[in-house]
């Protein structure tokens, strides 16, 4: 029940995707509850940008399964959801009058305004606790050229970062074992 509560806040309280929820999941995940360390929620995030669906809903059902097994995972997906789910069937319903209102498409834009400026945060933390060093800045800029400039596929980049990062470790592994 504390799962599906507090991932339900989380989802009631963050608008603009999954990349803005992150930072309300960490901070209420690692340091209100303590329900995992900071370096679980970065593998947790990468983990959860690698697999398939919205990068919320993976994150907190990996969340919700570390802290209380498949039941946990249940809560923690059904509390992140419902908020969005009952947000979007109530709009729906009134949308074309909705639309036309100025003060509303105001306030998106303000929203879309400050979701960018937590997508930017979470980015900001994430490269903080990032280890860092010569590959990983290399990884990190051919990430975001391939990703911004090229026509190359998500998962593509994603195997292509695993792989690299990879053998630069087996790599660095075999100099230390010499």
């Amino acid at each position: 029940m504390r799962l599906l509560l507090c991932f339900m806040k989380i989802g009631a309280f963050t608008f603009g995707g999954g990349y803005a929820m992150i930072p309300l999941i960490q901070r209420e995940t690692v340091q209100n509850k303590k329900w995992i360390t900071d370096d679980d929620i970065t593998d947790i995030v990468a983990i959860a940008e690698s697999t398939p669906g919205p990068i919320a809903i993976n994150a907190s059902t990996f969340i919700g399964y570390k802290v209380g097994g498949i039941m946990g995972a249940f809560c923690a997906t059904l509390g992140v959801v419902i908020p969005s789910f009952i947000a979007i069937l109530t709009i729906s319903s009134v949308l074309r009058g909705f639309q036309e209102i100025t003060a509303v498409r105001y306030a998106f834009e303000g929203i879309r305004a400050g979701t960018l400026a937590l997508i930017v945060k979470a980015l900001f933390d994430m490269y903080k606790k990032c280890k860092k060093g010569l590959w990983a800045y290399i990884i990190m800029a051919g990430s975001l050229i391939a990703s911004a400039f090229l026509p190359v596929p998500v998962y593509f980049i994603l195997l292509g970062a695993a792989l690299f990062g990879l053998i630069t470790s087996l790599l660095a592994k075999r100099r230390m074992d010499k």
